[in-house]
Formats: C-alpha cells, sequence, structure tokens
C-alpha cells in the first residue's frame, strides 16, 4: 500500500476526537509521540467489555469466563503486533512501572563490579529502572554516547563499552525526540556475543515501525498502547527463556507461570479490551489472510506515509535561519517525530502560542530525555518543541503548520 492510496480521511472518521464539533475549534493533533488519540474501535471495545459486565478473573460465571478469555486474546492480539510468543507478553500500568518491577527481579542476575550499558539518547524510562539496578547491586553504569552533531548513538565505541563483565544492555528502538531509529540488530548481535541481556524500548517505535520481535533476538522489549491509538496500557514482552528464570515478587497464592507471575494484582481488563480495539484499527490499514499479516502490512503502510510526510517537514524546518533542528543525517531511518528549538524563545511561550493563535497541539520540554537535553544545552529555553505526525495527519495540517510558524517568525524576528 503506498501513500497515494492510504485513505487519511477515511482513517480520520474513526477518530472521535477529529469529528467536527460546536463546542470547541478543533484541535490539530500533533503531539503523538506524547500520546496519539484513540480510535473508536478502541473506545468501542472498553464499553463494550464494561457495559456487558465486569468480572474478575478465574470464576465459574461467564462473565469472568469472557475475562479470562479476553487477557488471553490480548495476549495473542500483541504477539502478532510484534511477532512473538503469546505467553511471553504481559500487562501492567505502563513501561516504566513494568520497567522497575523486572529490574527489581533481575537483581539476582547482576553481581558487584558487573556492568550494565545504557544510553543518552534514550527514555529515562529506559535509564533509571537499570541505573537503579546497578546501584542496588553495586554494578557499574555506562552511557553509549549521543553524537551531538548527527543525534545518533556513537556506535563506535561500542567494542570498547561492552565487555565480559556487561550483563545488560537497554536500548531504545526510536528516539522519543529525535525520531532516530536505533540499528538494534547491530547492538543486539554484539551484545549477545558477550552473553548480555537486551532490553528494547519499543514506546515510540510502536506507532511507527513493523517489529519483529523473534528476529530481532531480544530477551525484554516494552511498549505502550495509547502511542497506537489505544488506552493507557502497559505492554511488556520478555522472552520466554528468562521470563521462565525471572524471580518476580509476587503474592504466595497469584499464579507463578508465565506471563501471569509478572500481572500483580488485577489488570486493567477494560483497557485490554481496548488494546484489542486498536490493533483491529491498525488492521483496517493493511492486507492479508491473518491478522499477523494484516498488522505486519499496516505498520509498513504507516512508516511509508510517515517518512514522505516527515520530509516535507524536514525540509521546511532546515531552511529557516531561527530555527535548529535536531534531525539525523538523511541517509538514517527516523520516525515522522521532529524537535527544534527557536532562537532567543522560550519552547514553552511557542507551544503557547501554537495553541492559542491555531489550536495546534505541539508539545515542549526534555521529554524525558534529560541526558541527551542536558547534553545538547536545549533546557536553558525550556527544551525542544516537538512535532510529530500520526496517520490522521493530513498534508493541509502540515502546511498549516508551516503558515502558522512562519507567521510566528515574522511577528518575533522583526527587525
Amino acid at each position: 500500500m503506498s501513500l497515494t492510496t492510504l485513505p487519511v480521511d477515511s482513517i480520520r472518521a474513526h477518530f472521535p476526537a477529529l469529528r467536527p464539533s460546536s463546542q470547541h475549534k478543533p484541535y490539530i493533533f500533533f503531539d503523538g509521540p506524547g500520546g496519539t488519540q484513540m480510535a473508536q474501535q478502541a473506545l468501542d471495545a472498553m464499553v463494550n467489555y464494561i457495559s456487558g459486565g465486569m468480572a474478575n478473573l478465574h470464576g465459574m460465571f461467564g462473565t469472568s469466563q469472557a475475562t479470562d478469555e479476553l487477557l488471553e486474546e490480548g495476549r495473542r492480539g500483541m504477539a502478532d503486533f510484534l511477532n512473538c510468543q503469546p505467553q511471553e507478553v504481559a500487562f501492567g500500568q505502563n513501561m516504566t512501572s513494568l520497567a522497575f518491577a523486572i529490574a527489581r527481579s533481575l537483581g539476582g542476575f547482576i553481581q558487584p563490579g558487573d556492568e550494565i550499558l545504557v544510553t543518552e539518547i534514550d527514555h529515562r524510562a529506559n535509564v533509571d529502572p537499570w541505573v537503579t539496578l546497578a546501584k542496588d547491586r553495586g554494578a557499574v553504569v555506562k552511557f553509549i554516547p549521543v553524537n551531538p552533531e548527527t543525534f545518533t548513538l556513537e556506535l563506535n565505541q561500542l567494542d570498547k563499552l561492552l565487555t565480559t563483565r556487561t550483563k545488560l544492555v537497554a536500548v531504545s528502538m526510536s528516539s522519543n525526540v529525535t525520531g532516530t531509529v536505533t540499528p538494534v540488530e547491530d547492538i543486539i548481535r554484539r551484545a549477545k556475543a558477550v552473553n548480555a541481556l537486551v532490553v528494547l524500548d519499543a514506546v515510540h517505535a510502536a506507532p511507527h515501525l513493523p517489529i519483529d520481535f523473534q528476529a530481532l533476538g531480544a530477551d525484554i522489549l516494552f511498549c505502550s498502547a495509547y502511542k497506537f491509538f489505544g488506552p493507557h496500557l502497559g505492554i511488556a514482552v520478555v522472552s520466554a527463556a528468562l521470563f521462565e528464570q525471572l524471580p518476580v515478587y509476587k503474592l504466595a497464592p497469584a499464579p507463578a507461570h508465565i506471563p501471569d507471575k509478572l500481572e500483580t494484582g488485577t489488570q486493567n481488563h477494560e483497557a485490554i479490551a481496548g488494546l484489542l480495539g486498536a490493533l483491529d484499527f491498525i488492521q483496517t490499514l493493511g492486507t492479508g489472510a491473518t491478522r499477523k499479516q494484516r498488522l505486519r502490512t499496516a505498520m509498513e503502510a504507516i512508516e511509508k506515509q510517515e517518512v514522505e510526510q516527515a520530509l516535507m517537514l524536514e525540509e521546511f524546518l532546515q531552511n529557516l535561519p531561527p530555527v535548529r533542528l535536531y534531525r539525523a543525517p538523511t541517509d538514517t531511518r527516523k520516525t515522522p517525530t521532529l524537535a527544534f528549538t527557536l532562537d532567543g524563545v522560550n519552547s514553552r511561550d511557542a507551544a503557547a502560542w501554537f495553541a492559542d493563535n491555531y489550536n495546534m497541539c505541539i508539545a515542549h520540554g526534555h521529554f524525558y530525555a534529560s541526558t541527551m537535553a542536558d547534553k545538547l544545552q536545549v533546557n536553558e529555553l525550556g527544551g525542544w518543541l516537538r512535532i510529530g505526525l500520526a496517520p490522521y495527519n493530513t498534508p493541509e495540517e502540515i502546511e498549516l503548520f508551516k503558515t502558522a510558524l512562519l507567521a510566528f517568525i515574522d511577528i518575533h524576528y522583526k527587525p
């Protein structure tokens, strides 16, 4: 499916937040990296579960049995989306909570003097759980540096950073700020050569790129449903071989088998229903005989559309003197997430101006990629402005953003 045939108008019809309203001027949502709008299918699935009778698990009555099946179908859905095994999928409050829980469980795998490798480009949710683990166990933390000119990881230093003492490598598949897609295949291969566990943060990648967990060969992967048109729900994928060994903190009577043993307490059943609804929406953009095929081809179509749309913005922003665009070179794979600053202007003030004058949702700040923000010295003026595209964004919206930015420049940079 090509960009020219991807039906943007019909895509928008799936999103209640995009429908005209007499109550307020329509929003233009460029804040997808912080969370996309929810597809109607996700909303309907949540309401249907709630209105059809909510229940807890493992009962002898119909609503409980339906909830049991809902969780299993949720695992099967994510297995199709990420090409993993259903028993490798666990649900939780969010990626951060799941990462801290798994980090605590990995304590026995880390000994004093061992090394944990994280990166300067990552969201802190894929840094601090492992830094905390290292602190608790007396391990050493090393950082893969980000290149301040290309906004890519300096992987030429990886051979020096990886040693026989390296026990865990945590890296994002894509930056939630610059959109840089990390060549994780090479990192995984080199980490496995020293027998290190590999953790992938796919929270920003999952809405934009097709992902194949089995082909990648990582040990742990995280993503979040609210980044791909669903509700607030965290998802962890843990390879069965590691998952079976993972000594999780749990209540004594709770299940000890995978993946249930990681799911402490009662799960957010209605959110899992919404997750399935979001996957149903994504399927509508793909082709194929099975759900897995439709999800895969849909994500390929989404990436194709978004790459072309992002290029329109990238070329525009690169040619505006007051703008500094934080974007990797053209030969680097990227998501449609673009970060920039405006000379001498606080990003908070600029974001407020876009909201007040054009009803545009454009985020500002460090976006929890605080190590990179500190290194690039963007915090003095409120961090970055970040514009992120989703399949429901139109070329007309992009053109309106260009008009708005030119108007802002005209007002704030007059001679």
